[in-house]
């Protein structure tokens, strides 16, 4: 074929390309349709036989001019989250796939778990809201404040707001008890009151829910097809606290054609927990591959889950003057640090790398840390006006 007609076959692919990708209309919002999976992901069981539209899809991807990175190395960032505003982050992709599942099982409410500022939790109560299920989480806080009022700060306040049935336990009782116990008691008193309940995991991260993560692979290659520049990434990178996400963006880059290596940075647990959990979700898809060929699985925890230091804090701080890009504390915060750090030790590995860095939401988070990050805040000061300074009329209100 001449350069010329492989040119324009590019431009046709990319047209059709674009067309497809931006299908997803207003109109479509809150369907459910059919789910047909990438060809590459077809072999893998069971699939998925519906999917919700719940995410503003495709999410843009731009480069991050992150300052002082290793020579040649650029980072370019797939803003996850702009999945939405109630819905935003990474799991409303899971819960497309979850929430249809539960009205195919006729479910009338949805039970969730996790941390008392769970993005998760927050989402799977908006998206349960729009479908008239009712929601029951169960938020895991400190024994001190397991007994009184939660509180209205940050997913806290979306929650309540919309209408969640809060259900306090203290970390000590979620520790012993364990979460999928937890969820089953639940379960078994909503449906002695005449309930219909579908359970949903931790995060969404179970089989089903990794479909989300497969289906963002794809829309990935998708977005690269449009592109003229060729431009192609040799890592992946995301924040990892239950699993589901890695699992299924590390599976549809090795199945499908992105072929890029994902370092997930783990924020709760440790690194072998997490591989051998992902290994499960993968046995539950028959994808037949080892968690630890399609992931790389590094330790960004710190001081432990939904706990920062004041180095981690300030360098969010630094990384939004830098870039205006504003990330959680809790996942990818901890993430672009871990990866920076590896980065300032080990400059030569990451030279000349084109990384896809995977923004995953929670921006409601940051405002559990406001009294922590308080005194980074320095760039105000009061007007000073002198009294010689003219009356001008204008536009605005005047009281």
């Amino acid at each position: 074929m001449s350069r010329r007609l492989l040119t324009l076959s590019r431009v046709a692919l990319s047209e059709r390309t674009r067309r497809r990708m931006s299908a997803t209309t207003m109109a479509e919002f809150l369907t459910k349709s059919p789910y047909s999976p990438p060809s590459w992901a077809s072999h893998l069981r069971p699939l998925p036989s519906h999917t919700f539209s719940l995410a503003h899809r495709p999410t843009p991807i731009h480069r991050w001019n992150i300052p002082n990175l290793p020579n040649g190395t650029e980072i370019w960032i797939k803003r996850d989250d702009f999945t939405g505003m109630e819905l935003s982050g990474n799991k409303v992709r899971k819960l497309e796939f979850l929430m249809a599942d539960a009205v195919e099982q006729q479910a009338d409410t949805v039970i969730t778990i996790g941390g008392i500022q769970s993005n998760h939790c927050r989402a799977t109560t908006v998206a349960s809201n729009y479908l008239n299920l009712d929601t029951h989480l169960i938020l895991r806080t400190s024994k001190l404040l397991a007994d009184g009022d939660p509180g209205l700060v940050g997913n806290l306040l979306v929650e309540r707001l919309v209408g969640a049935n809060v259900h306090l336990i203290s970390k000590e009782e979620y520790s012993s008890i364990g979460s999928e116990a937890l969820t089953s008691a639940l379960k078994e008193k909503l449906e002695k009151e005449g309930k219909k309940p579908y359970v949903i995991p931790v995060g969404g991260s179970n089989s089903l829910g990794t479909w989300g993560y497969i289906e963002a692979a794809r829309e990935i290659e998708e977005q690269l097809k449009c592109r003229t520049d060729g431009l192609k990434f040799d890592d992946i990178v995301v924040a990892c606290g239950s699993g589901g996400t890695i699992a299924g963006i590390s599976l549809g880059s090795w199945l499908g054609a992105l072929k890029a290596k994902v370092h997930a940075f783990s924020v709760c647990d440790d690194p072998d927990y997490f591989y051998d959990f992902v290994q499960g979700l993968l046995d539950g898809l028959q994808a037949g591959v080892n968690s630890r060929d399609i992931v790389s699985i590094h330790n960004a925890k710190g001081k432990g889950y939904a706990m920062n230091t004041a180095e981690e804090l300030k360098f969010l701080k630094d990384l939004a003057s830098a870039t205006s890009v504003i990330l959680d504390p809790v996942y990818s915060g901890k993430a672009a640090y871990g990866l920076i750090n590896e980065m300032t030790k080990d400059p030569k590995s990451w030279e000349g790398k084109k990384i896809l860095f995977i923004h995953t939401g929670g921006l409601l988070g940051l405002y559990d840390k406001v009294d922590q990050m308080a005194s980074l805040m320095g760039n105000w000061s009061r007007m000073d006006v002198q009294e010689s300074v003219p009356r001008k009329e204008g536009v605005g209100k005047m009281f």
